[in-house]
């Protein structure tokens, strides 16, 4: 006979999802709910700790790319710096799936808290690191604080956000990317090239590329320190079956919006455990004994987890998930390695033109950087003092994604989310295209931010798609799942434009024009999520 242990993975559809009317009730009420407590100074909060929490991810990811053209004491070639690019995206891989899945288990603000840690600390170390080898390890363990902290954030904060403001708030909320990509710019403008700043520490020159990379992980750690002020998500409380820490959590986010006086609303007072709580409880599996060591309910705590996000994973593949999770998978491949793989070579491609090698075509230069192997190489230092006007012009192609957020929080709910998504996918494809026939360091500047900004359009459209199709029990682990899936594609970008950056750009730019437009029109497929509340 089998237990619900046993049969964890073959469980009939009754019991493995809530009923449609349930889940819609469920939905409902929790939408009223979530009027009730108003919008106002709690979402306005939110909005810029969460913001910052992304905008550091940014921060994060975008580091290596100014770095990259300066840390010429690492003795680079073509190749490792491909690999240096990418290996960022194999920790947000892991952490994007390990910590999405654990956030449906644990907690939204508690894995927050650590994914924001881990990403300040290891950013931190890795400025102290001193060889290539190191340097790549670091930078690999600091990702798994930024995809840890990426899917768990858009849950996070979606939760608090009603149907009529959601899709508006994400896309404010999404902006946030572009407020790191900016600062990220800006710093390494004004810092990287004062090359003379810093000093000898041991067997390396602390110089100004390393303190770039310091300061660069300031965001992270000072977005772990202010979700200490934030309360877990409502949504997931109530699925847990904390209706009590629900009600105070709800009760707070009210008086912040309407004052210390205010009447509680009465729907608020009167939560109850949702029907869909009987699922969850299905879902346990009761492998430790309070007899056990220590270390071995640790140890089946952990299995007990690992176990439960395996579930989840096996979840979003069944009825009624299964087509949606396929189309929202490809959407992420083609996104990722589309943008990730041009975004972060542009300040290279940049120095290439500067050099005259035609940007990425052409150059017969495999070892470059392999020349300079210490800092103290008068030729490595004057390179990196020149290279002023790379660093402006990426903070250029950073600002240019401002009137993109602009154009998706004007038209996300008025062409809808996959509109939206596959019109700004197909444009960036035409963009790539003619990537081809730039031959000036002004062509490619500008086809640069218009590529930029209708890229930031279609992440901001594909945001809240990847949200709002999932129920709460889901939404963290399917929205990982993506991004790590979407991390894989990323470094796959990356490491085939640093394969091929010295032989020609046209096959990784056809490439990538096609994959861009495939995934665009596959996003038609999707279904409508503008007027629908979260289950």
């Amino acid at each position: 006979m089998n237990t619900d242990d046993d049969n964890i993975f073959g469980e009939d559809e009754s019991t493995q999802l809530i009923t449609t009317s349930g889940k819609q009730k469920e939905a409902e009420e929790y939408e009223k709910i979530i009027d009730s407590v108003g919008f106002g100074y709690f979402q306005w909060k939110l909005l810029f700790i969460c913001g910052w929490a992304l905008a550091s991810d940014s921060t994060e990811v975008q580091v290596v790319s100014f770095v990259i053209p300066a840390a010429c004491d690492l003795g680079m070639t073509s190749s490792e710096k491909g690999w240096l690019n990418g290996i960022i995206f194999v920790g947000m891989m892991i952490g994007g799936y390990v910590f999405g899945g654990a956030a449906d288990i644990k907690g939204r603000r508690y894995v927050l808290l650590w994914s924001m840690t881990i990403n300040g600390l290891f950013g931190l170390a890795s400025s102290f690191a001193p060889t290539f080898g190191w340097f790549l390890l670091l930078r690999m363990l600091s990702g798994i604080g930024v995809g840890a902290a990426m899917p768990v954030l858009f849950s996070y904060f979606v939760e608090f956000m009603r149907k009529e403001t959601r899709g508006r708030m994400i896309t404010l909320f999404a902006s946030f990317w572009m407020v790191g990509n900016i600062i990220t710019s800006a710093i390494a403008w004004l810092l990287i090239p004062k090359v003379h700043i810093g000093g000898q520490l041991g067997s390396i020159y602390y110089g100004s590329w390393r303190i770039f990379v310091a300061v660069g992980s300031f965001p992270s750690l000072s977005s772990a320190v202010l979700f200490f002020f934030l309360p877990e998500s409502p949504k997931f409380m109530m699925q847990n079956n904390q209706v009590e820490r629900a009600k105070k959590a709800f009760i707070k986010i009210f008086k912040q919006n309407n004052g210390k006086h205010s009447s509680v609303p009465a729907c608020i007072l009167g939560i109850e455990t949702p029907d869909g709580n009987e699922y969850n409880k299905k879902r346990e599996i009761s492998i430790s004994d309070p007899d056990m060591c220590t270390f071995c309910q640790c140890l089946c705590e952990s299995l007990k987890t690992l176990q439960k996000v395996l579930h989840s994973t096996y979840d979003l593949f069944c009825k009624p998930y299964t087509s949606i999770s396929i189309i929202l998978l490809f959407i992420w491949i083609t996104l990722s390695f589309g943008y990730y793989g041009l975004w972060m070579w542009f300040p290279e491609i940049f120095k290439r033109i500067k050099e005259g090698r035609g940007g990425c075509g052409g150059a017969t230069h495999h070892n470059m950087g392999a020349n300079f192997t210490t800092f103290d190489n008068r030729t490595c230092v004057e390179k990196v003092e020149a290279e002023t006007e790379i660093y402006f012009q990426s903070f250029l192609i950073a600002l240019s994604n401002l009137p993109g957020n602009i154009i998706c929080y004007l038209l996300i709910d008025r062409i809808g989310r996959r509109n939206l998504l596959a019109g700004t996918m197909v444009l960036s494809a035409v963009c790539v295209f003619f990537f081809w026939f730039v031959d000036t360091k002004i062509k490619m500047l500008i086809m640069s931010c218009f590529f930029s900004a209708l890229s930031v359009c279609g992440w901001n459209a594909l945001d809240p798609l990847a949200l709002e199709n999932y129920p709460t029990h889901l939404r963290s682990s399917a929205f990982g799942l993506q991004a790590s899936v979407g991390r894989v594609a990323a470094i796959l970008g990356n490491v085939v434009f640093g394969e091929l950056v010295d032989l020609h750009c046209s096959i990784p730019l056809l490439l990538v024009a096609g994959m861009l437009a495939l995934g665009g029109l596959s996003s038609l497929k999707l279904p409508k999520t503008e007027d629908t509340a979260l289950t």
